[in-house]
């Protein structure tokens, strides 16, 4: 198992209020905290988007109930982020607006995420390639290796960093030290390829 990076303690439980969709694909987090709980794919397809953003320090699923009145609701993610916690939902339609209002009563703020948004341009897909090697681990002399050669050259294409792994399979590796912000890629530009550019992890 990879060893989680440090975590901000996210104090709320979850509210298990879709137990049975915890199997929606790739089933690997990094930032997770807690319980891998999503109402659908779409909510799934958000969290690859959070676990690959470099603003987010971790994020809990279906962390608590809004409520006002008689209507409850409960939000798909709390996102612990380097300024602030906020809670988001991942829907094909927004909820009602009383539902920010309940969130601010809570002292989080609320945002909402459409499917046009979540599935734009490579970034989920990539983000789903590499949390395929979620669980893999980068052994330390894989690791300095490549760390050692980017310091040298700057930058390398991911062709050219595959020798650096012996221990590990390579894409395994190198999927791993993107996932734990040891190294980064651009994940916009498009798919994932030998041509890729690698660099150290800037933040």
């Amino acid at each position: 198992m990879i060893v989680q990076p440090p975590k901000r303690n996210l104090t709320v439980k979850s509210v298990n209020a879709y137990p049975e969709a915890c199997s929606y694909n790739p089933r690997g987090t990094v930032r997770c905290a807690g319980l891998r709980l999503f109402r659908n794919q779409l909510a799934r397809d958000f969290g690859c988007l959070l676990d690959v953003d470099f603003d987010v320090d971790e994020w809990k699923c279906q962390p608590m109930v809004l409520r006002s009145g008689s209507r409850s609701h409960v939000p798909d993610f709390l996102v612990a982020g380097k300024r602030e916690t906020w809670l988001l939902d991942a829907s094909e339609s927004p909820p009602g607006s009383w539902v920010e209002a309940a969130a601010l009563e809570k002292g989080f703020r609320f945002a909402w995420k459409g499917g046009q948004e979540i599935g734009a341009g490579h970034r989920l897909r990539n983000a789903k390639d590499l949390l395929r090697y979620a669980n893999w681990h980068c052994p330390l002399g894989d690791r300095v290796r490549l760390l050692a050669a980017l310091d040298e050259q700057g930058s390398m294409t991911v062709a050219e960093c595959l020798p650096a792994f012996a221990e590990v399979q390579p894409i395994a590796g190198l999927s791993s030290l993107v996932l734990h912000r040891f190294v980064e890629i651009d994940l916009d530009e498009a798919p994932i390829g030998p041509e890729t550019q690698v660099r150290r992890f800037r933040g």
